[in-house]
């Protein structure tokens, strides 16, 4: 069944467009009471829902119109204010309740927002939950009865629960004592949060981006953004430098040199260390993203590992299909299951830190031995459906003379967005001339073929 309006990642667009109006999110939240109503046993009690959002100031507008929805449908709501989406997965799993809520678009500038859904084991909402909630979008809004309206209130220890279950995914046998740490939280929702945890577990902490006036998500710094950090690990000598997006869920490091590192490296950090601890329980899922010197280096190790789809809901997916606890992207989502029931960049931090701290190693030194292949990653802008450009016949000779060049020694990958209007087209390999000549090669093809 295809999706109307909910993407890979929830519903998102442009705030003040639709569907990220106040009166369209008044009614999804409201069906997404309607849908949570009526399934599973609340033991004769209300339904209850946690709604968190990151620091957009779009935030108040949206978390107003959710809570009046749900409250409609007859929906406690629970309101943890600005926390970060892997805080909402753990309160909503903590707190026994039906579902999460999360207003965020993530690592997207300020004037976008969205609205992610978590199911009551902090997971993402099965498909077959979220069809159900579209097919109720479609009918129209009957405001129960006074008698049956939700209540709600506020979650005022909400950030403090978080930072103790951060700091809980750490070994208590361990500590930061003697490192210097600078922390960038993108003005984003982990601006009051990550600085603490790092803190409370030794370490002396610088702070960046960590001022959020409602419009400076993401705005030169972050994940997505790594400049400000890089000069600030340098200019204060710091050990590491850490990153994370709006939401808090995506991660980057730096080492004290200000090199930067991916997703696809820290996982090989936690992974290796992992398995020498023999706590790895299986292999490692990657996606179509992750770099092809991964692939080989889990080979050496002799790891097993499997690619999803793009997007942490199918890398969590293929785990639970391999009963694996390991998985991530190179964008920075890292999934350890055996600490949390989704991607969270504070938990993905300190398993970095677990790794380096048990071995008395750099981050230089315990990813030296990955050697990443140069990967060029080319959005093109397209109007329609991007899915089209890649049946269309110059598109497909583009690709075919791009492989022959690398003659296997490299990868090609188009794919379309699952959140913008993006054609994504991805080369890698061990040449990397050839990698960036064939990227712009194709993307320039794309474009001739979008225009």
């Amino acid at each position: 069944m295809s999706r109307k309006y909910f993407g890979t990642d929830g519903v998102r667009g442009r705030v003040g467009e639709h569907p990220i109006t106040p009166q369209f999110v008044m009614h999804l939240g409201y069906a997404a009471g309607k849908v949570l109503a009526s399934a599973g046993d609340t033991r004769g009690e209300r339904p209850a829902v946690l709604i968190g959002k990151d620091t957009r100031i779009s935030g108040y507008m949206l978390e107003s119109a959710l809570e009046a929805g749900l409250i409609a449908a007859g929906i406690d709501v629970y309101l943890a204010g600005p926390v970060p989406t892997p805080a909402v997965a753990y309160l909503t799993r903590a707190l026994r309740l039906q579902a999460g809520i999360v207003i965020s678009a993530s690592h997207n500038p300020f004037d976008d927002n969205g609205i992610k859904f978590f199911s009551a084991h902090g997971t993402k909402l099965p498909d077959e939950v979220e069809h159900a909630i579209e097919a109720a979008l479609d009918e129209p809004m009957h405001t129960n009865a006074s008698d049956g309206l939700g209540k709600a209130k506020r979650l005022d220890d909400a950030v403090g629960r978080y930072i103790e279950f951060c700091k809980s995914t750490f070994p208590a046998d361990l500590d930061l004592r003697g490192m210097k740490i600078v922390v960038d939280s993108a003005h984003g929702a982990t601006y009051h949060i990550a600085s603490h945890v790092f803190h409370e577990l030794g370490a002396d902490v610088v702070a960046i981006g960590a001022q959020p006036d409602g419009k400076n998500i993401n705005d030169g710094y972050g994940a997505t953004a790594p400049a400000n950090l890089r000069k600030a690990v340098v200019e204060h000598k710091a050990d590491i430098g850490i990153a994370l997006d709006g939401d808090g869920d995506r991660l980057i490091m730096t080492d004290s040199a200000g090199q930067i590192y991916d997703g696809d490296q820290l996982m090989y950090v936690i992974a290796k260390h992992r398995q020498v601890q023999g706590r790895l329980h299986g292999g490692v899922v990657g996606t179509l993203m992750t770099n092809l010197a991964f692939e080989h280096a889990m080979q050496r190790l002799g790891i097993p590992f499997k690619r999803a789809k793009v997007g942490d809901r199918y890398v969590m997916e293929l785990l639970q299909q391999q009963g694996w606890q390991l998985g991530g992207e190179n964008s920075g989502h890292i999934i350890c299951l055996d600490k949390h029931s989704t991607g969270d960049g504070i938990v993905s931090a300190l398993q970095v830190l677990h790794a380096l701290r048990a071995n008395g190693q750099s981050l230089a030194a315990a990813a030296a031995d990955l050697r990443m292949y140069p990967q060029i990653l080319i959005n093109v802008k397209v109007t329609g459906k991007a899915a089209g450009l890649l049946e269309l016949q110059a598109v497909k000779n583009a690709v075919t003379e791009a492989e022959r060049a690398l003659n296997g020694k490299g990868r090609v990958l188009l794919r379309p967005s699952g959140t913008e209007p993006l054609l994504r087209v991805m080369v890698e390999g061990e040449d990397g001339t050839l990698v960036k000549r064939s990227a712009e090669q194709i993307a320039e093809v794309v474009r001739a073929a979008a225009a």
